[in-house]
């Protein structure tokens, strides 16, 4: 029963009507398309299987055929039915009431011609004079005053996005306090091994900002020490002896995303492989080649301060300020800055010279530079 009704729904979506809208419009523009010019008609005074079947289209009259004598029987019956459903007034007005409203609402919304702007001849623009017009760009329109420029709009698109970053930030920002959780350092009951770090250059597109390096030490994963000695053999190189730590990055992917699920995967595998591989490298020696060793200057034990050193060195440093505070007391501590200043007047008192002056006065007069002689006026 399926199928018949598939095909009745066919031939009924075929079938024409007169469809007059309630408002005028565009003879240009239609919503009907060619059907098939037999279509179904009224059944009700005959039901000739001749003139039913060629009333059918071709794919519909194939369909027909391949029906047995019931099913064409009862075809033909749900035909008459679904005709006389989509034929009666109540469809047929509801059909007509919303194509009309379609077209009269695309006859809004097509664009209209401004009768008292007459076309210019084309001329091409400043920005496109001189080379080949492209297959979206066309004539430049008419400049009428009723917009701006292209670096105007530039702006004002900048303007709107300063905007809606700053509402952003004043109403949207503020809600992220509430999704904040205080930092819980890892324990040993919730260990973090994995240890990741990423390149970021603020905004700017460079190809190391997609790098994920990954840092773990062998001693924190849940390995037996059999197990931990197979995993570094299998890291080889990547095993830095001397800080028990495995280095690995990767960059082969497009988005840091997927670079970090990569070496995370890569570690569940190392593990299971140091679990569960058939081939444990027991005949094979662990190789550190690769490592530059550096020497470590460890600072010697004797020169390190213990407790009654520190005591004796406090007990030295008292009883010498002990016995400046007493020579000062006494005089005996030499003032540098005192003695300095009593040999600069010393010094200008032994160079002032008297001058006799015209009267029988003499003027003293201090000796400078190249020691002047007293004159007499």
């Amino acid at each position: 029963m399926a199928p018949t009704m598939h095909a009745l729904c066919t031939i009924a979506l075929r079938t024409t009507y007169r469809i007059r809208p309630r408002r005028p419009v565009n003879p240009v523009f239609t919503t009907i398309s060619q059907f098939h010019s037999s279509s179904l008609q009224s059944y009700s005074d005959t039901l000739s299987p001749y003139s039913f079947r060629g009333s059918l289209s071709q794919s519909s009259r194939t369909f027909y055929d391949s029906l047995s004598p019931d099913d064409r029987l009862r075809y033909e019956q749900d035909a008459i039915k679904l005709d006389e459903h989509m034929t009666s007034p109540a469809v047929e007005a509801r059909l007509n009431a919303e194509v009309a409203q379609e077209a009269y609402d695309a006859l809004l919304r097509a664009p209209r011609e401004r009768p008292d702007v007459e076309d210019d001849k084309f001329k091409p623009g400043l920005m496109s004079m001189g080379e080949i017009d492209e297959i979206d760009s066309g004539e430049d329109e008419t400049f009428e005053g009723d917009d701006i420029s292209s670096l105007a709009h530039g702006e004002l698109e900048q303007h709107r996005e300063l905007r809606e970053y700053a509402r952003i930030a004043a109403w949207e920002m503020p809600l992220l306090s509430k999704l904040t959780t205080p930092f819980q350092p890892p324990t040993t009951s919730n260990p973090t091994p994995l240890r990741f770090r990423y390149t970021s250059y603020l905004g700017e597109t460079h190809p190391a900002g997609l790098k994920v390096v990954l840092e773990f030490s062998p001693v924190d994963l849940p390995l037996a020490p059999s197990q931990r000695l197979t995993l570094i053999k299998l890291v080889g190189p990547r095993y830095d002896p001397q800080l028990d730590l495995v280095r690995m990055s990767c960059e082969m992917f497009e988005t840091q995303a997927q670079n970090k699920r990569y070496l995370g995967d890569l570690v569940d595998t190392l593990m299971q492989e140091a679990r569960e591989g058939e081939d444990k490298f027991e005949d094979m020696a662990v190789d550190f080649r690769h490592v530059k060793w550096r020497e470590r200057k460890l600072f010697p034990e004797g020169w390190k301060l213990s407790g009654e050193r520190k005591q004796e060195l406090e007990a030295r440093r008292g009883e010498r300020e002990q016995k400046e505070r007493e020579r000062l007391q006494l005089g005996k501590i030499v003032d540098g800055v005192k003695v300095i200043e009593a040999a600069v007047r010393a010094a200008n008192e032994e160079e002032k010279v008297q001058l006799p002056s015209t009267f029988g006065r003499k003027v003293g007069l201090t000796a400078g530079k190249g020691r002047q002689r007293a004159m007499q006026r």
